[in-house]
């Protein structure tokens, strides 16, 4: 997707969210160990629901702030994910499983934490940093789960 606006920039992480989401969810009916199964269940819908959030700020943004040109994507690093679903995440561990998302939310972190030093329009900040306040609590909240499912 060719990323021109802040618009673009909220629908194609959405779609990310989604993406992984299907992915896991789609690996969680395939996978041989139960535990790594709950694990992607568990993240399949935590995905699903950061969709649901991310789309939330496009409905609630001011339409000239979503008009505004998003000019230093291009610069920055692709995110780095399993676009197509072939079974990644069916054939790692629990741990392996952990780490690829996490590192998947870390690069959307990034990727809004770059944007958000860089933006000029006190609007286009408020929602990045929205944004990057968001990944980041749904973070650590997903850590959390996954750290209880761990132990167990």
């Amino acid at each position: 997707m060719d990323i021109r606006t802040f618009g673009e920039l909220i629908e194609w992480t959405r779609d990310l969210h989604k993406n992984l989401a299907e992915c896991l969810g789609h690996c969680a009916t395939r996978h041989e160990e139960e535990r790594a199964t709950a694990l992607l269940e568990y993240l399949s819908s935590h995905e699903s629901e950061l969709a649901r959030i991310v789309d939330e700020f496009e409905h609630q943004s001011a339409s000239n702030t979503l008009e505004t040109r998003v000019y230093d994507y291009l610069k920055h690093n692709p995110i780095k994910t399993h676009r197509t679903c072939d079974e990644p995440y069916a054939k790692q561990d629990f741990q392996g499983i952990y780490r690829e998302v996490m590192d998947f939310h870390e690069q959307v972190m990034d990727l809004y934490r770059n944007l958000w030093e860089k933006a000029e329009i006190p609007e286009a900040r408020e929602l990045l940093g929205g944004l990057l306040d968001m990944e980041k609590n749904e973070s650590m909240r997903l850590a959390r789960q996954i750290g209880r499912m761990d132990d167990l």
